[in-house]
């Protein structure tokens, strides 16, 4: 029983991370619009989503979207028809969905170990790279990182401390809405492989969970995608509409089991995660490992079952992903929390060890060199490389890295060598508070297109139509009115630019935005609109004045135009 003095030092502690959390993942809130490469897309659907009312069929500007469920693109629509605003509504289910996971993780070590393990468990998952990252960023994984752990932590209260039935049925349908948002929601029950491993084994404290009741564990999940799955799929089967059903196909088997197996992008080796990924996105956990791995294997020779579980549970979902020939940095995210509970019973002695502290001390020296080195490059040597970023971003970034820089120097020269990992852990807690409130405003206008869509909107009548070759989500998602668009991603050919041609040629007032090395043969680039240099792409606006003749007869695109902000399925698509 936990007495009174130790009830109120528990919530004070909880209160201490979360506050902690919250100032790290919402610094800078609504100072910046989404980024690329993912951040404008999810908020274009999600804002078409909340105001056309079409919340079954995702459309990325009235294109069906069918790479992933649209769970997350909901939690984005209700905040911004609650806020009006992308700016928060991209950002706040990342942040909300850190905050509850760092809840999880820290209520899960005070279940399993004690109150201490919890409050280390919950500052290492802070400290740990990838987390702030994914946590500030108006991505998917890190509310697929929340429900992966609330099933791991419905699993673990079961599977260590059970039988404890209610939370196991929670755990199930955490991972349904977990697959509904983007489909690995499954991950946490790769925890039954090393528990029925200590099973065999015999491992001791190991409760009795077996029994019918699983069977409600996969109901329980089944219900949760049931909210999304049901509803779509009935309205697929009563539309002759080719695209729904396209749109059906695509996801339920395309982006599922064709993607991992068979993938189209990221293509990384085999070791891509453990060369390339958690070396980096890991620390300062990984710099420990010389550490960690003798301390685990002392623990799992004495046969505890929580490390076996939690390093099993890890190793697992690491391998799975490896598995694939697609891979990107962010699809072990998931694993971050366990990884932070598993570590933290050992963090009070290795803050003890003279080499753990030499060696985050060593690593904070590199990375402040660094860092000053590039702000004395940017701000007195100018190559020709610092030119060419500063063009390419618009800013001059060399002050916000000198402070940064001078913000790990004082930290190097304040510590030392004898509290190195504090201060390498406070260098990156210091990093995140510069990021956002510096960098987001200084970088936001390149960034988002911003800018570039306010040069469009100068070049424009109010009566003129828009429309867009070789776009980016950003692009319309900043256009100050509707747009017409031809193709996507690079995939054009020319048929597509001759369709565009036909399009501007239609009718007046019609003007076509484009990247220069798009024009030829239909346009000439005398006379069309210089709008500058966004996205590693140089923009003109067109018009028929601009178009050479040389489209006007041959084939054109078989794919439709698309129409942004108008309802999918209220509009049909012209030719």
């Amino acid at each position: 029983m936990i007495d009174e003095a130790g009830a109120v030092r528990q919530r004070r502690d909880l209160f201490v991370l979360l506050l902690l959390g919250w100032l790290l993942f919402s610094s800078g809130l609504g100072l910046k619009n989404p980024w690329p490469p993912d951040e404008p897309r999810f908020a274009l659907i999600a804002r078409d989503m909340a105001e056309s009312g079409d919340w079954l069929f995702p459309d990325r500007a009235g294109q069906l979207y069918p790479d992933k469920p649209p769970l997350f693109m909901w939690e984005q629509a209700v905040w911004y028809k609650l806020t009006g605003s992308v700016r928060l509504s991209h950002a706040l289910p990342s942040i909300l969905a850190a905050l509850v996971t760092l809840l999880l993780v820290w209520d899960l070590s005070r279940r399993l170990w004690n109150r201490r393990v919890a409050w280390w468990a919950g500052l290492t998952l802070l400290a740990v790279l990838q987390f702030p990252m994914q946590a500030k960023s108006g991505q998917i994984d890190a509310t697929l990182c929340m429900w992966t752990t609330l099933g791991l932590y419905g699993l673990c209260r079961h599977l260590l401390r059970g039988p404890d039935w209610p939370w196991c049925w929670v755990a199930g349908a955490a991972m349904g809405f977990g697959i509904i948002t983007k489909g690995v929601g499954f991950l946490p029950i790769l925890i039954l492989i090393p528990w029925a491993f200590a099973k065999l084994r015999s491992w001791p404290r190991l409760p009795a969970v077996g029994g019918w009741r699983w069977g409600l564990v996969a109901l329980a999940c089944l219900g949760a995608v049931t909210v999304w799955l049901a509803p779509m799929l009935l309205y697929a089967a009563s539309s002759d509409d080719p695209t729904i059903l396209a749109y059906r196909d695509n996801i339920l088997f395309h982006q599922t089991a064709d993607r991992y197996v068979e993938s189209w992008g990221h293509i990384k080796p085999m070791g891509y995660f453990l060369t390339s990924v958690i070396p980096s996105m890991w620390l300062p956990v990984t710099l420990l490992v010389p550490w960690l791995v003798p301390a685990w294997r002392r623990r799992l020779k004495r046969r505890d079952a929580r490390y076996l579980l939690l390093l099993g549970w890890i190793v697992l979902v690491v391998f799975f992903f490896s598995l694939s020939p697609g891979k990107r940095g962010v699809y072990i995210l998931p694993a971050v929390p366990a990884l932070a509970i598993a570590v933290a019973p050992m963090i009070p002695g290795l803050l003890r060890r003279r080499g753990v502290q030499r060696t985050g001390f060593v690593v904070l020296v590199f990375l402040t060199s660094l860092i000053l080195i590039g702000a004395a490059l940017g701000i007195f040597v100018r190559p020709e490389e610092v030119l060419k970023l500063e063009a390419e971003h618009g800013v001059k970034p060399w002050a916000l890295l000198a402070t940064f820089g001078i913000w790990g120097f004082a930290l190097a020269t304040w510590l030392r060598s004898r509290r190195g990992l504090s201060a390498l852990v406070l260098f990156l807690w210091g990093g995140w508070m510069l990021f956002g409130w510096w960098a987001y405003p200084l970088f936001d206008a390149g960034r988002s297109a911003t800018a570039l869509m306010q040069r469009t909107a100068h070049s424009l009548k109010a009566s003129d139509e828009l429309g867009m070759i070789d776009w980016r989500e950003q692009m319309i998602l900043h256009a100050d009115r509707p747009v017409t668009h031809f193709g996507f991603g690079g995939k054009l050919d020319d048929r597509t630019l001759r369709s565009a041609a036909v399009w501007v040629a239609e009718a007046p007032g019609r003007r076509l935005m484009l990247p220069e090395r798009r024009m030829a043969p239909c346009f000439d680039p005398q006379g069309a609109v210089d709008l500058g240099t966004a996205h590693r792409r140089h923009w003109r606006l067109v018009d028929a004045e601009n178009a050479t003749g040389a489209c006007d007869e041959g084939p054109v695109d078989p794919n439709p135009r698309y129409r942004s902000r108008d309802r999918r399925r209220s509009s049909t698509a012209k030719r």
